[in-house]
């Protein structure tokens, strides 16, 4: 693959300003004294620097976001700041090709207010297997509730309550009650405020919301608030997805 191509998927901007990146001398190459834009590279297993900012290749993102509170999970948030302002401009503008918008995107979204897990890609496939209800991929929530919780709110949880949206009752895969006022709640569907309204829903309140795990893939605790990191293929089988080969 030649270099500027290669720059050019990742998402540092187009032919021509990655090949200009390259010419300026902003692109290192192991091995290579002075790159140039029509370089050969073999992009696997590939590490580069631009602009001295060290860069595995990817030919696909899979990337893992510790979402803080305060941040909406869209392009064009209404009233706070948008989550991909989080991430670095390559992964905000990496090339998809068949898209409405480049670069990756959320696996589903949490409310601004809600912290925790949420997964962004620049796959397609993987984007749609994850947030498919059909797929039951199950999603962990730790629940802060206003009052105090007891063992009949958390059995209706468990069988069901109905929302004002769809009259067939909505269950929790798994409740448990965590302290006083708290809950762990699993879900394997989402709907709008779902968490909110399913507690609303048996006469309690959420005061904060966080997730903690998807699938089988538990929120590192070493992962600050904004902070991402990528996920290898061990982290996306905890998510029950394997990326077809290439798409590391």
């Amino acid at each position: 693959m030649r270099l500027d191509d290669l720059l050019f998927s990742q998402g540092f901007g187009t032919r021509r300003v990655c090949a200009g990146l390259i010419q300026q001398g902003w692109v290192r190459l192991p091995g290579v004294e002075a790159p140039e834009p029509g370089t050969e590279v073999d992009p696997e297993g590939l590490t580069f620097e631009v602009q001295g900012r060290r860069w595995p290749y990817h030919a696909r993102a899979y990337i893992l976001l510790h979402k803080p509170a305060g941040y909406e999970c869209s392009h064009k948030p209404s009233a706070w700041p948008s989550v991909y302002s989080l991430l670095p401009a390559p992964l905000r503008q990496r090339p998809v090709k068949g898209a409405a918008l480049p670069g990756v995107q959320a696996v589903g979204r949490l409310d601004q207010d809600t912290t925790g897990a949420l997964l962004l890609s620049d796959d397609g496939q993987f984007i749609h297997r994850l947030s498919s209800p059909r797929h039951h991929v199950p999603k962990v929530y730790e629940v802060t509730l206003r009052h105090a919780v007891d063992a009949q709110q958390v059995q209706r949880l468990l069988a069901g309550v109905v929302l004002d949206d769809d009259p067939r009752p909505v269950r929790a895969a798994a409740c448990e009650a965590t302290g006083e006022r708290a809950l762990r709640l699993t879900l394997t569907e989402g709907k709008y405020h779902q968490v909110k309204r399913m507690v609303a829903a048996v006469g309690n309140r959420v005061e904060a919301l966080h997730r903690s795990r998807i699938g089988d893939l538990t929120l590192p605790e070493d992962l600050a608030p904004g902070q991402w990191c990528w996920l290898g293929p061990q982290a996306l089988a905890q998510v029950g997805f394997a990326p077809p080969s290439g798409k590391k």
